[in-house]
Protein backbone atom coordinates (compact mmCIF):
# COMPACT_ATOMS: atom_id res chain seq x y z
CA UNK A 1 0.00 0.00 0.00
CA UNK A 2 3.34 2.24 -0.54
CA UNK A 3 3.77 3.88 -3.83
CA UNK A 4 6.24 3.58 -6.02
CA UNK A 5 8.33 6.48 -5.59
CA UNK A 6 8.47 5.59 -1.88
CA UNK A 7 9.22 2.33 -1.63
CA UNK A 8 12.27 3.53 -4.00
CA UNK A 9 13.20 6.20 -1.63
CA UNK A 10 13.41 3.26 1.48
CA UNK A 11 10.03 4.18 3.23
CA UNK A 12 8.24 0.45 4.72
CA UNK A 13 4.87 -0.36 5.77
CA UNK A 14 3.83 -2.56 9.26
CA UNK A 15 -0.43 -3.37 8.56
CA UNK A 16 -1.71 -3.80 12.05
CA UNK A 17 -5.10 -5.09 12.89
CA UNK A 18 -5.18 -3.50 16.36
CA UNK A 19 -3.04 -1.79 18.28
CA UNK A 20 -2.85 0.61 21.56
CA UNK A 21 -2.02 3.31 19.08
CA UNK A 22 0.56 3.29 15.82
CA UNK A 23 2.55 5.74 17.81
CA UNK A 24 3.15 3.59 20.81
CA UNK A 25 4.05 0.73 17.66
CA UNK A 26 5.98 3.39 16.65
CA UNK A 27 8.14 4.34 19.91
CA UNK A 28 8.75 0.07 20.22
CA UNK A 29 9.69 -0.37 16.91
CA UNK A 30 12.19 2.54 17.35
CA UNK A 31 13.58 0.78 20.74
CA UNK A 32 14.14 -2.37 19.24
CA UNK A 33 16.83 -0.45 16.74
CA UNK A 34 14.53 0.32 13.53
CA UNK A 35 16.41 2.42 11.07
CA UNK A 36 13.52 4.71 10.45
CA UNK A 37 11.52 5.77 7.36
CA UNK A 38 8.70 3.25 8.66
CA UNK A 39 4.58 3.29 8.42
CA UNK A 40 2.80 1.69 10.66
CA UNK A 41 -0.88 1.57 9.87
CA UNK A 42 -3.50 -0.20 12.20
CA UNK A 43 -7.13 -0.53 11.11
CA UNK A 44 -8.16 0.37 14.97
CA UNK A 45 -6.62 1.63 17.75
CA UNK A 46 -7.68 1.05 21.05
CA UNK A 47 -5.74 3.93 23.20
CA UNK A 48 -5.65 6.52 20.19
CA UNK A 49 -4.68 10.09 21.59
CA UNK A 50 -4.11 13.39 20.14
CA UNK A 51 -2.63 16.68 21.21
CA UNK A 52 -2.07 17.19 25.26
CA UNK A 53 -2.89 13.61 25.65
CA UNK A 54 -7.01 13.92 24.65
CA UNK A 55 -8.71 10.37 23.32
CA UNK A 56 -8.76 9.71 20.11
CA UNK A 57 -11.77 7.78 19.10
CA UNK A 58 -10.63 4.94 16.49
CA UNK A 59 -13.28 3.28 14.86
CA UNK A 60 -12.74 0.59 11.72
CA UNK A 61 -12.75 2.28 8.09
CA UNK A 62 -10.75 5.71 9.13
CA UNK A 63 -7.01 5.95 8.56
CA UNK A 64 -4.57 5.41 12.20
CA UNK A 65 -1.30 6.12 10.52
CA UNK A 66 2.43 6.59 12.42
CA UNK A 67 5.57 7.27 10.59
CA UNK A 68 8.94 6.56 12.47
CA UNK A 69 11.84 8.78 10.86
CA UNK A 70 15.27 8.51 12.41
CA UNK A 71 18.07 11.06 12.71
CA UNK A 72 15.83 13.26 10.17
CA UNK A 73 16.86 16.97 11.13
CA UNK A 74 18.41 18.66 14.03
CA UNK A 75 16.01 19.08 16.68
CA UNK A 76 14.97 22.63 16.44
CA UNK A 77 14.21 22.06 13.31
CA UNK A 78 11.42 19.08 14.18
CA UNK A 79 8.80 21.56 14.60
CA UNK A 80 8.73 22.32 10.85
CA UNK A 81 7.97 18.37 10.27
CA UNK A 82 4.46 18.99 11.26
CA UNK A 83 3.80 21.65 8.25
CA UNK A 84 5.17 19.10 5.78
CA UNK A 85 3.05 16.41 7.49
CA UNK A 86 -0.18 18.87 7.12
CA UNK A 87 1.11 19.47 3.47
CA UNK A 88 1.09 15.69 2.74
CA UNK A 89 -2.45 15.80 3.84
CA UNK A 90 -3.72 18.37 1.86
CA UNK A 91 -2.11 16.65 -1.24
CA UNK A 92 -3.46 13.28 -0.27
CA UNK A 93 -7.09 14.50 0.34
CA UNK A 94 -6.99 16.49 -2.61
CA UNK A 95 -6.17 13.36 -4.46
CA UNK A 96 -8.64 11.22 -3.12
CA UNK A 97 -11.77 13.92 -3.11
CA UNK A 98 -10.72 16.04 -5.83
CA UNK A 99 -11.34 19.34 -3.53
CA UNK A 100 -8.45 21.97 -2.84
CA UNK A 101 -8.43 25.48 -1.30
CA UNK A 102 -10.28 26.76 0.36
CA UNK A 103 -12.44 24.43 1.00
CA UNK A 104 -9.82 21.84 1.78
CA UNK A 105 -7.46 23.99 4.53
CA UNK A 106 -5.23 23.45 6.78
CA UNK A 107 -5.63 24.43 10.99
CA UNK A 108 -2.50 25.75 12.80
CA UNK A 109 -0.95 23.70 13.77
CA UNK A 110 -2.22 20.57 13.06
CA UNK A 111 -5.68 19.59 11.46
CA UNK A 112 -7.20 19.12 8.15
CA UNK A 113 -10.21 20.36 7.65
CA UNK A 114 -13.32 20.39 4.73
CA UNK A 115 -15.55 23.24 4.77
CA UNK A 116 -14.23 24.40 7.95
CA UNK A 117 -15.01 20.79 9.65
CA UNK A 118 -12.06 18.88 11.26
CA UNK A 119 -11.46 15.78 9.27
CA UNK A 120 -7.88 14.63 10.57
CA UNK A 121 -5.44 15.76 13.13
CA UNK A 122 -1.36 15.25 13.18
CA UNK A 123 0.79 14.55 16.37
CA UNK A 124 4.53 14.90 16.24
CA UNK A 125 6.68 13.84 19.04
CA UNK A 126 10.60 14.29 19.27
CA UNK A 127 12.52 11.01 20.48
CA UNK A 128 16.46 11.17 22.05
CA UNK A 129 17.93 8.09 22.49
CA UNK A 130 21.51 7.23 22.92
CA UNK A 131 22.53 10.34 21.24
CA UNK A 132 20.27 10.26 18.55
CA UNK A 133 16.87 12.37 17.79
CA UNK A 134 13.94 10.69 16.41
CA UNK A 135 10.50 11.44 15.29
CA UNK A 136 7.28 10.04 15.65
CA UNK A 137 4.65 11.76 13.49
CA UNK A 138 0.72 10.22 14.58
CA UNK A 139 -1.82 10.92 11.79
CA UNK A 140 -5.51 10.46 11.86
CA UNK A 141 -7.77 10.76 9.35
CA UNK A 142 -11.62 10.38 8.93
CA UNK A 143 -12.57 8.00 6.28
CA UNK A 144 -15.87 5.97 6.44
CA UNK A 145 -16.90 7.79 9.72
CA UNK A 146 -16.40 11.05 11.37
CA UNK A 147 -17.49 12.02 15.49
CA UNK A 148 -20.65 13.09 16.33
CA UNK A 149 -19.52 14.03 20.42
CA UNK A 150 -16.79 16.65 19.43
CA UNK A 151 -17.16 20.20 20.64
CA UNK A 152 -16.28 21.31 16.76
CA UNK A 153 -17.88 20.04 13.75
CA UNK A 154 -16.40 17.00 12.30
CA UNK A 155 -16.68 15.32 8.80
CA UNK A 156 -15.30 12.33 6.82
CA UNK A 157 -13.66 12.44 3.33
CA UNK A 158 -16.42 9.57 1.87
CA UNK A 159 -19.28 12.42 2.91
CA UNK A 160 -17.18 13.89 -0.34
CA UNK A 161 -15.77 11.31 -2.46
CA UNK A 162 -17.71 8.06 -2.63
CA UNK A 163 -14.22 6.37 -4.12
CA UNK A 164 -12.66 7.30 -0.49
CA UNK A 165 -10.50 4.35 1.12
CA UNK A 166 -7.67 3.93 3.69
CA UNK A 167 -5.75 2.57 0.87
CA UNK A 168 -6.25 5.15 -1.31
CA UNK A 169 -4.91 7.74 1.06
CA UNK A 170 -2.35 5.90 2.02
CA UNK A 171 -0.88 5.59 -0.68
CA UNK A 172 -1.39 9.14 -1.81
CA UNK A 173 -0.02 10.02 1.79
CA UNK A 174 3.49 8.13 1.76
CA UNK A 175 4.04 9.44 -1.85
CA UNK A 176 3.28 13.30 -0.59
CA UNK A 177 5.30 12.78 2.21
CA UNK A 178 8.06 11.43 -0.01
CA UNK A 179 8.10 14.79 -2.27
CA UNK A 180 7.38 17.06 0.32
CA UNK A 181 10.17 15.70 2.33
CA UNK A 182 12.68 15.70 -0.27
CA UNK A 183 12.35 19.41 -1.12
CA UNK A 184 12.69 20.75 2.61
CA UNK A 185 15.55 18.66 2.79
CA UNK A 186 17.19 21.17 0.42
CA UNK A 187 18.89 24.37 0.78
CA UNK A 188 16.42 27.11 1.81
CA UNK A 189 13.78 24.21 1.60
CA UNK A 190 11.17 25.91 4.79
CA UNK A 191 10.55 28.64 2.56
CA UNK A 192 8.77 27.23 0.00
CA UNK A 193 6.77 24.98 2.61
CA UNK A 194 6.09 28.03 4.81
CA UNK A 195 4.32 29.64 1.48
CA UNK A 196 2.74 26.27 0.25
CA UNK A 197 1.03 25.79 3.75
CA UNK A 198 -0.04 29.71 3.87
CA UNK A 199 -1.66 29.37 0.79
CA UNK A 200 -3.92 26.18 2.54
CA UNK A 201 -3.93 27.89 5.53
CA UNK A 202 -7.23 28.17 7.21
CA UNK A 203 -8.60 31.68 8.50
CA UNK A 204 -5.80 33.33 7.48
CA UNK A 205 -6.45 37.32 7.77
CA UNK A 206 -9.39 35.97 10.15
CA UNK A 207 -9.93 36.90 13.67
CA UNK A 208 -9.12 33.94 16.01
CA UNK A 209 -8.60 32.43 19.29
CA UNK A 210 -6.09 31.15 20.63
CA UNK A 211 -5.91 29.16 24.00
CA UNK A 212 -2.72 29.36 25.80
CA UNK A 213 -1.34 28.72 29.55
CA UNK A 214 -2.30 31.81 30.80
CA UNK A 215 -5.39 31.73 28.91
CA UNK A 216 -7.09 32.81 26.05
CA UNK A 217 -6.09 35.98 23.48
CA UNK A 218 -7.82 36.96 20.36
CA UNK A 219 -6.35 38.70 17.31
CA UNK A 220 -6.19 38.69 12.95
CA UNK A 221 -4.44 35.44 12.07
CA UNK A 222 -1.54 37.51 10.35
CA UNK A 223 0.78 34.42 9.11
CA UNK A 224 3.79 32.43 9.47
CA UNK A 225 7.29 33.63 10.69
CA UNK A 226 10.20 32.49 8.78
CA UNK A 227 10.28 29.82 11.39
CA UNK A 228 6.90 28.50 11.74
CA UNK A 229 5.34 30.49 14.70
CA UNK A 230 1.75 32.13 14.13
CA UNK A 231 1.80 35.48 14.15
CA UNK A 232 -1.36 37.17 15.69
CA UNK A 233 -2.34 41.04 15.38
CA UNK A 234 -3.88 41.75 18.93
CA UNK A 235 -4.94 45.03 20.44
CA UNK A 236 -1.70 45.40 21.84
CA UNK A 237 0.57 44.74 18.90
CA UNK A 238 1.67 41.74 17.21
CA UNK A 239 2.47 38.52 18.96
CA UNK A 240 4.81 35.45 17.82
CA UNK A 241 3.08 31.95 19.17
CA UNK A 242 4.94 28.46 19.46
CA UNK A 243 2.11 26.58 20.50
CA UNK A 244 -2.04 26.72 21.37
CA UNK A 245 -5.15 25.61 20.43
CA UNK A 246 -6.22 27.57 17.39
CA UNK A 247 -10.19 28.12 17.61
CA UNK A 248 -12.57 30.66 14.95
CA UNK A 249 -13.53 33.48 16.18
CA UNK A 250 -13.39 36.19 18.81
CA UNK A 251 -14.14 34.05 22.04
CA UNK A 252 -13.58 29.85 22.48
Amino acid sequence: MLGEAARSAGYRLIVRDEVASTMEEARLALGQGDPGKLWIVARSQNAGRGRHGRQWGSPPGNLYASLLLVAPCEPVLAPQLGFLAGLALHDAAAAVTGLSAPRLALKWPNDLLIDRAKSAGLLLEGESRAGQFSVIIGLGVNIASSPQDTPYAATHLAEHAQGASVERLLVALAEAWHRRFSAWSLPGGFGPTRAAWLERAAFLGETVTLRLPEGPVSGRFHGLDPVGRLELDTAAGRRVIDAGDLFFGAQA
